[in-house]
């Protein structure tokens, strides 16, 4: 497994040995001791999936309290993946990263708390999977704008892409009260 960190303190991506041949491949896609070495957390609680199809953009989500972690991979499909540094008081705030994932490399992006996560998917369908460090808490669930100027993400998008309603109606980060931005810990 290679990791390589990222312009961003803690968002890693990480690429995992791979096995294939003429059945297909095999992959260890989480081992606490070996993630742990890299300064992943050792605990995860929850395992989420979803099936999104091209040109739908999830996000940019988080938690706030009780943030998340995630360790983040698409098994089928591409994607464009996005982390986005929310935590007042850091020197990257407002910063962030992003990282194409795709089904055949089956790389990972590790997105620590603190963080706004969200992508848009590329191909004709994706499956993506991630672990979470804490439970999902919908009442503390928070949505910046995925298009927000002043974050200035380059979406490989011509147009807006399939939103769900949340995402279309999220505030821009320098709307966010206060309250509702994680601090440094």
């Amino acid at each position: 497994m290679e990791v390589e960190e990222t312009g961003l303190p803690g968002v890693l991506v990480i690429s995992p040995k791979v096995f294939g041949d003429a059945r297909g491949f095999f992959v260890e896609s989480y081992q606490a001791e070996r993630y742990r070495s890299h300064g992943l957390p050792e605990r995860f609680v929850q395992d989420n999936a979803s099936l999104s199809r091209r040109g739908v953009i999830r996000g940019l989500h988080y938690q706030w309290p009780h943030p998340q972690g995630k360790l983040v991979q698409v098994l089928r499909g591409e994607i464009y993946d996005v982390a986005v540094d929310v935590r007042r008081g850091s020197p990257h705030f407002g910063r962030f990263t992003a990282v194409t994932l795709n089904g055949d490399s089956l790389r990972q992006i590790y997105i620590p708390p603190g963080f706004a996560h969200g992508f848009c998917v590329l191909s004709e369908e994706a499956i993506f999977h991630y672990k979470c460090t804490d439970y999902y808490h919908p009442e503390h669930e928070r949505t910046l704008r995925w298009d927000d100027p002043a974050l200035a993400i380059p979406w490989p998008l011509r147009e807006a892409g399939v939103l769900s309603p949340k995402d279309a109606a999220a505030p821009l980060l320098a709307e966010m009260p206060e309250e509702f931005l994680p601090g440094l810990s």
